[in-house]
């Protein structure tokens, strides 16, 4: 059961080739999410060589674990967005992000897309108090929201923020869709062909199957970039962890909702082939942190019988997404001294439409086109004192684990990325590092980087 309800749903399909020869391109991406998918769509109909590589299979890590929301709708944050960058930066945020939603609508087919409001709601005075102050800031930018009480949920709320017209997606389906138009575009899709070093100034890949890529212009579309250290991107990341349960139900909701008070819950409901899930998430944490994750599933498992009146769940699975200090994803050139590297990440569980904003700005980078929110995803864009906070917080925790780690978990395999002690998750059946937030599977190969390496489990 421990499996998500949309890769068990996927379109059945061949996999895409493994890289078995030396190639070159024009453009390299590596990752396989939405977010390399849709640069990979964008430059190939600009008439580029692209050559994709996933080490594993296309869309099996944060977007097929994810929870499908396509919306400009990111919980709390215009409010933040306008105290942080000024209200022209935060219009933009939700301009292109509203441009993400409506090209999902206009690629999408059969029940791939389905239009959904996006309501925030609260329960409490506090967070009814937090939605009137981020209409003020929907009202200043221009988003056309709706403040009042409007709720399908058998819970008690308080008050609603509603913008209409939003999506949802099925991510699997839709990222398999995305990945047929990219090759149809032109783009070449290599599957189990691991990136297990690389050579910038060459401007090599090598895979481990010993072959290398040669490429003008690489993309890093994975969650902790394999050279991100270059940029200080690694400290510049946290990566959360938080967990989803589905269970069948009689009829979908018209909404998508998320709580803005805890305990944290996000709710939507699916139709997929004349069958209609709900799904409920929550339970968020820092990667690596927790010994047994199965708490999780329990609690949101008990909230969907309990307050929801579901009994019949169906799936349950948990995804890590990376934040970046100031709420908005890294796209772009990711140092000024090798121009030709750009980087995806940092979507903060907003990867729906994120990953095609950041998409777009890469691949308009590329073709050296203007892009409106290029400078306010720039990776480079985050001031000594305001990721130094970040870095402490996380460097901190990567010395006390270090180290505690090594005191208190000595049967526990090392991690390989930088030598902290993994932990069991007994619930997953993974290895997971509190450090970087790689995940390890039993058998000690990577399922989520930054490691690129397995396990040494002898």
């Amino acid at each position: 059961m421990i499996n998500s309800l949309w890769l068990d749903t996927a379109y059945p399909r061949d996999p895409y080739p493994a890289v078995t020869d030396d190639l070159s391109c024009d453009v390299c991406i590596v990752g396989g999410g939405l977010s390399g998918l849709a640069t990979a769509y964008f430059l190939a109909k600009e008439g580029k060589d692209v050559i994709l590589v996933e080490k594993e299979m296309i869309l099996e890590g944060a977007t097929g674990n994810s929870t499908g929301k396509l919306t400009v709708q990111h919980d709390l944050v215009y409010a933040s967005l306008i105290k942080q960058f000024g209200r022209d930066n935060a219009r933009i945020y939700y301009e292109v992000n509203e441009e993400a939603v409506r090209f999902g609508q206009s690629i999408s087919e059969g029940d791939e897309y389905r239009t959904s409001d996006a309501v925030l709601f609260s329960q409490t005075k506090l967070g009814t108090e937090q939605l009137q102050e981020e209409m003020k800031a929907y009202k200043e930018i221009g988003i056309p929201g709706e403040l009042g009480l409007s709720s399908e949920l058998p819970i008690q709320t308080e008050s609603t923020l509603t913008i209409k017209g939003q999506g949802q997606l099925h991510p699997v389906r839709f990222g398999q869709h995305l990945a047929k138009l990219a090759v149809k575009a032109g783009a070449r899709i290599f599957e189990h062909s691991d990136i297990r070093g690389m050579d910038l100034k060459k401007r090599l890949l090598f895979t481990q199957s010993g072959h290398h890529i040669e490429f003008n212009q690489l993309v890093l579309c994975t969650h902790y970039p394999i050279e991100a250290i270059r940029g200080l991107q690694v400290l510049k990341l946290i990566v959360d962890r938080s967990y989803i349960v589905a269970g069948k139900a009689d009829m979908p909701l018209t909404g998508q909702y998320i709580s803005v008070d805890n305990p944290k819950r996000s709710v939507r409901t699916a139709a997929i082939d004349g069958k209609t899930y709900f799904m409920l998430a929550g339970q968020g944490h820092q990667a690596g942190m927790e010994k047994d994750t199965q708490v999780h599933y329990n609690i949101l498992s008990s909230d969907l019988r309990n307050t929801f009146h579901l009994e019949n769940l169906t799936n349950a699975w948990s995804a890590q997404d990376p934040s970046t200090p100031d709420l908005v994803p890294y796209a772009g050139p990711i140092d000024s001294s090798m121009p030709y590297v750009y980087l995806n990440t940092g979507f903060r569980k907003w990867g729906m439409s994120n990953s095609i904003v950041s998409a777009r700005i890469v691949a308009d980078h590329i073709v050296e086109r203007k892009n409106k929110a290029a400078s306010l995803y720039a990776p480079n864009r985050t001031e000594f004192g305001s990721f130094l906070v970040q870095a402490l917080r996380n460097t901190g925790l990567v010395l006390k684990e270090f180290t505690g780690g090594h005191l208190t978990r000595t049967d526990s395999p090392i991690c390989t990325h930088m030598g902290c002690r993994t932990r069991w998750n007994k619930a997953d059946e993974t290895w997971d590092c509190p450090c970087h937030g790689s995940r390890f599977r039993k058998d000690g190969s990577v399922l989520e980087g930054p490691a690129t390496k397995p396990l040494d489990l002898e």
